[in-house]
């Protein structure tokens, strides 16, 4: 595999990551984001210690703002979201330009959330933008190796492990013909300290025979 294939690979695994990071911790905040307004309290301590991220806000009204909107802040769900538009632009032959809208488009809204006194109007359309680029990057991306790592990036090491563990119980059930010693290499991948995706692909694409 050349460099260029290299960097695109990690480029786009962590599109999928970001990308997943975005629509997992939008959905968290909008849900919290009524209940942060109108208590007295300071609950984003909560929220912090629920994501395992720093509490680096002054107050419950500092981390609404920066948590959402803070390019600063490496948590924020905006930052996450740059991104992944950073690896998007990189990857526009690969994925496409209809793809690559959907992530600018989750871009604007967000902007607009910001300055807007609705703000969870915004957050449903961003949450919204990016199902349609999952969506639009299944329909539209030809090549299978390019969407397999975006949703391998969707997925962290945990789901990855599991799906193994249940590719295996499954495919040893079937009367198919395929290959034990794939299948072993397979459940070594799953528990490397560093996971190789390309060769996961790799594996899980060459586990059946024809």
């Amino acid at each position: 595999m050349g460099i260029k294939s290299v960097m695109n690979t990690d480029r786009l695994f962590w599109l999928g990551r970001y990308s997943e990071r975005v629509y997992t911790t939008l959905k968290l905040f909008s849900l919290s984001f009524d209940s942060l307004i109108e208590q007295s309290v300071d609950d984003h301590r909560a929220f912090c210690e629920s994501l395992e991220i720093p509490d680096i806000y002054r107050d419950k009204d500092d981390f609404i703002d920066r948590y959402a909107f803070g390019l600063d802040d490496p948590n924020s769900i905006i930052s996450n979201l740059y991104r992944a538009y950073d690896n998007a632009i990189e990857l526009r032959e690969e994925i496409g330009s209809e793809t690559l809208s959907f992530i600018q488009m989750a871009i604007y809204e967000m902007k607009s959330a910001k300055r807007s006194e609705a703000p969870l109007l915004h957050f449903q359309k961003i949450t919204d933008a990016i199902l349609a680029f999952w969506g639009c990057a299944d329909d539209q991306i030809d090549d299978e190796n390019t969407r397999n790592i975006i949703k391998i990036g969707k997925r962290d090491r945990t789901d990855i492990q599991r799906d193994i563990r249940r590719l295996s119980w499954r495919i040893c059930r079937t009367d198919l013909i395929y290959s034990q010693e794939g299948l072993r290499r397979l459940e070594e991948l799953a528990e490397a300290p560093e996971l190789d995706y390309d060769e996961i692909i790799r594996t899980v694409d060459a586990l059946v025979e024809c």
